[in-house]
């Protein structure tokens, strides 16, 4: 190991000492009791057996996106995570996943793989750096920097040019994201485009509706419920409200039924009644917001109006919704650059955009991505 890899895991490891109280504190909440204990004490957290093709993502959306890798790969595939929701959805696609354990761990962790595939941004120094040291070829797929980011990045660009060393290839999602990357370090880039556009959202359920309009509330955050509520009206049509993390249900509840005192409308959760018959549904059921976006006329997509970043519109894009969100999104402006006839709006401004829903266009897919490459580059280690 170099000196400076000597020195970044010293103090991996003295902050990891220091934090040991407050991990154990936080693996008591219900919501860690699995993922902490995995990723910072290896407690039911084995080595992926050797050989394999690993890939590694974040949370469910990005694990969602290399879904087609993974069942293109099927028994040979591995799949490591960091949250709570990637866990899941990798668990739906795979045997093999893992958390991903704390960086101090990885020298010991892992074993020998022919490919290491890491989604977006995660650069973890020690995981390409001993992916690699055990004989994995390493690629980051899907590689983009925000414009937000890309001034934070550049201020630690001696730490990222030293990660992507370890890299051997780059996928990004666009020219300018090339050309960022190739300025932090990174060499062999090619643009493929975004691969969450390279597969359709599949619908589970058949749902029905009352007829009229229904308006979707999408991936809520804190105040945003509150927001859409206000602006509300039944002459608008139905709202389904699905907020972004379940912790966040119970809260929503209570905040919809102080909203309704007042007011002559009807509301359900859909765990009560797994319909759409009320004016105003809760959805506190996790992974059916396609089947949603399938009837849905108008999507409201949270994480915009407050400063969280957007969240993915490809999904309500591909069901031609009219697609409403804020200003902030960020995050996702690659995505929002693939799909086209879609508002982003003030606050103020939500009221007047749902009281206009029949003069708005219907959102449509403008882009393509591909995993084609990313399998041929692949297919080429495996030989």
């Amino acid at each position: 190991m170099s000196l400076f890899s000597i020195f970044y895991y010293i103090l991996l490891f003295v902050i990891y000492i220091l934090a040991i109280p407050y991990l154990i504190f936080k693996s008591k909440n219900p919501k860690y009791k699995q993922a902490i204990p995995s990723k910072f004490f290896l407690r039911n957290n084995p080595s992926f057996k050797e050989n394999g093709i690993w890939f590694h993502s974040c949370s469910m959306g990005e694990t969602k996106a290399i879904k087609p890798l993974i069942d293109y790969y099927k028994d040979e595939a591995r799949v490591s995570v960091i949250t709570n929701t990637g866990f899941e959805e990798a668990s739906k696609l795979s045997s093999n996943v893992r958390y991903l354990p704390f960086e101090i761990f990885l020298p010991f962790w892992i074993n020998k793989q022919k490919v290491l595939v890491v989604m977006e941004a995660e650069l973890w120094f020690m995981l390409f750096l001993f992916a690699k040291r055990k004989g994995a070829k390493t690629f980051l797929i899907n590689a983009r920097i925000s414009d937000k980011s890309y001034n934070s990045y550049k201020s630690f660009s001696f730490f990222y040019k030293r990660i992507f060393k370890n890299i051997d290839k780059v996928f990004a999602q666009s020219e300018i994201d090339k050309n960022r990357l190739e300025q932090l370090g990174a060499s062999s880039v090619e643009v493929i485009g975004n691969i969450k556009l390279a597969q359709e959202p599949k619908v589970n359920n058949i749902f029905t509706k009352n007829k009229g309009v229904l308006i979707t509330a999408a991936s809520t955050h804190e105040n945003e419920e509150k927001l859409i509520l206000n602006a509300y009206n039944r002459k608008q049509g139905q709202l389904v409200i699905v907020p972004r993390h379940p912790e966040r249900f119970e809260s929503v509840d209570l905040l919809i039924k102080e909203y309704l005192k007042d007011k002559s409308l009807t509301y359900h959760k859909y765990s009560k009644q797994e319909d759409f018959k009320s004016d105003i549904v809760l959805v506190d059921k996790m992974g059916i917001l396609n089947d949603i976006f399938a009837i849905s006329e108008v999507v409201i997509l949270g994480g915009a109006f407050e400063k969280i970043g957007g969240h993915n519109p490809i999904e309500p894009a591909f069901f031609k919704c009219k697609l409403i969100s804020g200003k902030n999104i960020f995050n996702q402006k690659p995505l929002f650059e693939c799909i086209k006839n879609y508002y982003l709006i003030e606050d103020n401004e939500l009221s007047e955009y749902l009281n206009n829903i029949k003069n708005l266009k219907k959102t449509a897919l403008v882009k393509a991505g591909s995993i084609d490459p990313i399998i041929k580059e692949i297919n080429a280690c495996k030989r």
